[in-house]
């Protein structure tokens, strides 16, 4: 199965009870019908929880952006009690790697109190260390950055990643599944294709079914400095429409699923500064220096969680109920949002979507 562009349903796992199928019915019938205020709760909480990462990939923006080390407060999920058991699913992402929070595993067990699903992406380096935790505490889904199919090409790109070390994190993740006779966690690959490793997405989808995943995702790298402006894929759109029929083709025999980005020229966007963006009805993002943003990839800062004192006040708050009345107006949206590079609602048409360079996309994270 082969998916594009990114759809308003959530990945379904969990049996939703009464209260969140009928807040996510809301919630879809609000970002329809484009709603500024939400009678609605988002579906999705998603928590940085650090800016810090155990790797030095060649082409993350942590790279070019200035920052003080932030650590997400556990504190702070006293102020999603209420709602929690209206949303469908905790997402712990951002720009570090959640897994190196000194906490994270009594995050997972935290959130496994509450009927949402558990969802993070990682690096894969802590794996080992945290399997247990996966099955104690029910993680139903994991996305597991790897960008080569092999050990020397991913070290290249993931400096300090240790190939061999996530291979068999995975096949014990899958061999203990087994064992338990469970379908979680469900476990996806998330590829960044560059000019250098186009090429290995065919044996990525070979790896994927090798180890016993079920799916993999690939993503557009987005340059953010000079010295990586040679490994952009924008207007290489031959080549990536012939490495993606090989690999669709591919991942059918197999019976792989992958999800593949728009090719330039064939995004649904058309000529817009994005898709249409439904973060801020969906989703509920706080960054590990305690502000609410919009999503992962702005620089954008709504508040500070501390501004409010419960819920309610925030999601319907003069900020974001201001954000959603500017986001899919071409003539009112942030100049972050005209160059969007969020990986589901970039338009891969624009060059800003590839190329971000000169851009001010990150945001400043500072300790208060």
């Amino acid at each position: 199965m082969v998916l594009r562009a990114k759809t308003l349903e959530l990945f379904k796992s969990n049996n939703m009870n009464e209260i969140q199928n009928k807040n996510s019915k809301l919630n879809i019938s609000e970002i329809n019908d484009d709603k500024e205020v939400l009678n609605s709760y988002p579906r999705r909480l998603v928590f940085e929880l650090t800016n810090l990462c155990n790797l030095s990939c060649v082409m993350c923006g942590r790279n070019d952006a200035e920052f003080e080390p932030t650590v997400f407060d556990l504190d702070w999920m006293e102020k999603f009690n209420s709602v929690l058991k209206h949303v469908e699913e905790v997402t712990l992402m951002g720009w570090g790697e959640p897994t190196v929070h000194p906490k994270f595993i009594k995050i997972l067990e935290k959130m496994d109190k509450y009927n949402v699903r558990k969802y993070f992406c990682t690096n894969g380096m802590k794996l080992d260390e945290i399997k247990s935790a996966l099955f104690d505490y029910n993680v139903d889904l994991i996305a597991v950055s790897l960008d080569g199919a092999d050990a020397e090409s991913n070290s290249k790109i993931r400096v300090g990643s240790d190939f061999d070390k996530i291979i068999n994190s995975l096949k014990e993740i899958v061999k203990e599944k087994k064992e338990r006779n469970t379908d979680k966690p469900y476990i996806n690959f998330v590829f960044t294709a560059m000019k250098s490793n186009l090429h290995q997405i065919p044996d990525m989808v070979r790896l994927t079914k090798k180890i016993g995943l079920q799916e993999l995702k690939v993503v557009y790298m987005t340059i953010f400095n000079e010295r990586m402006l040679h490994e952009s894929l924008y207007n290489s759109e031959l080549d990536i429409s012939r490495i993606f029929t090989q690999a669709t083709e591919l991942a059918d025999k197999l019976d792989i699923s992958i999800k593949l980005p728009h090719i330039q020229g064939e995004d649904i966007a058309e000529n817009n500064y994005h898709k249409k963006c439904f973060v801020a009805w969906r989703d509920f993002f706080l960054g590990s220096d305690g502000y609410v943003r919009p999503c992962m990839s702005t620089p954008m800062k709504l508040f500070n969680i501390n501004d409010y004192d419960d819920f309610d006040k925030m999601w319907n708050s003069k900020e974001y109920v201001d954000f959603r009345k500017r986001v899919n107006n071409n003539n009112l949206m942030d100049n972050s949002c005209k160059n969007c590079y969020q990986s589901s609602f970039a338009n891969w048409n624009n060059k800003e979507s590839f190329i971000q360079i000169g851009k001010e996309f990150s945001p400043e994270w500072k300790n208060e």
